[in-house]
């Protein structure tokens, strides 16, 4: 398999040197931020789009250390109703989707997004349990705003030779195996399918193996992130609001929109990401390997690394680790059969 890493975890060095990075831990896949939640530091968007010349020698940086871009990211919400957010990230996807068919990258990563509640919100609105029928009349309103935007995203895509692969993300309406394929279904999209990243699935309680062998072809592209539940999942459960703002002037803090970023967790965390390996063992990632090889056997895996407690270098090392362990374990099951 192609196993890589998101660079999003080294935005604060450059291009050359976060490729520098992933040659020299052995990985051969690269999948750079192209906008939505947060900025492009690794590719420059609107220069490549309009210069062929420039598009040539921005492949060539990875060519020359060995390196395939085989993803770009445009995390985002483009359904959101506020207008410093939506449209930019509606309008981030388009021009990825397009740089992607330039570039010869055939898969872009993104999330479905959710709108308002009604016609009148002001933000957006996620519905975790419709068990009041009211809840019922929200999702038929985001659905119906949904499927049109996804049937042009869909096109789009086709027109590029692309195809766009979907994070299965809470705060989403897509967000598990179901609503995917109910997104699929509904607009009748055969170039949007799901990008595999196990852990909102792990801290949600699914069976990702299992996810991963229902989707089937659906599963366009995966990522390689890892979550663990703590002591405070006893009191808390898993949908915790116990979070607390980010002072406007923090430095480290992390834009989802124009005014807007992520707040702080919970000391206690029912939850948390951590580096690949420490959440889940090789044996786990050696079942999650084999799961999506049997769909497609040269599937790019990209390491997300989000664990706080451990620096770039250390989260990355340890992630990379694990999966040529797990990859190990795959090529000795697949010799044995």
């Amino acid at each position: 398999m192609k196993l890589g890493a998101y660079t999003a975890c080294l935005h604060d060095r450059t291009l050359e040197e976060a490729l520098d990075i992933l040659r020299d831990l052995g990985l051969t896949s690269v999948e750079v931020n192209t906008g939505g939640f947060i900025s492009a530091p690794h590719i420059p968007v609107d220069a490549l789009l309009a210069s062929e010349s420039a598009r040539k020698a921005y492949l060539q940086l990875y060519a020359d250390r060995g390196l395939e871009l085989t993803g770009l990211n445009c995390n985002g919400n483009p359904l959101n109703p506020l207008p410093g957010v939506g449209p930019k990230h509606a309008d981030d996807l388009h021009k990825t989707i397009r740089l992607a068919g330039l570039l010869g990258v055939k898969r872009v990563v993104t999330m479905s997004g959710v709108p308002g509640s009604d016609s009148d919100s002001r933000y957006p609105s996620w519905v975790v349990n419709p068990w009041d029928g009211v809840y019922m009349d929200v999702l038929d309103y985001q659905w119906d705003l949904a499927v049109p935007f996804w049937q042009e995203i869909d096109a789009l895509a086709g027109e590029a030779g692309v195809k766009v692969a979907i994070e299965m993300h809470p705060h989403n309406l897509v967000f598990n195996p179901i609503t995917l394929k109910r997104l699929v279904d509904r607009t009748g999209a055969t170039n949007v399918g799901a990008e595999l990243d196990p852990s909102h699935l792990m801290w949600q309680g699914m069976d990702v193996p299992a996810v991963i062998r229902f989707l089937g072809p659906l599963v366009f592209h995966a990522a390689a992130k890892d979550a663990k539940l703590f002591d405070g999942v006893k009191l808390r459960g898993v949908l915790d609001d116990s979070f607390t703002r980010v002072h406007a002037s923090d430095p480290n803090k992390v834009s989802t929109g124009i005014g807007h970023w992520c707040n702080a967790w919970p000391e206690d965390a029912p939850w948390r990401f951590v580096a690949v390996g420490v959440g889940h063992d090789v044996e786990y990632w050696t079942e999650f390997l084999t799961a999506l090889a049997e769909i497609d056997p040269d599937m790019a895996v990209n390491i997300e690394h989000e664990d706080a407690s451990m620096s770039q270098l250390d989260g990355l090392g340890l992630a990379v680790a694990t999966l040529k362990a797990a990859e190990r374990g795959l090529r000795e099951a697949t010799d044995v059969r």
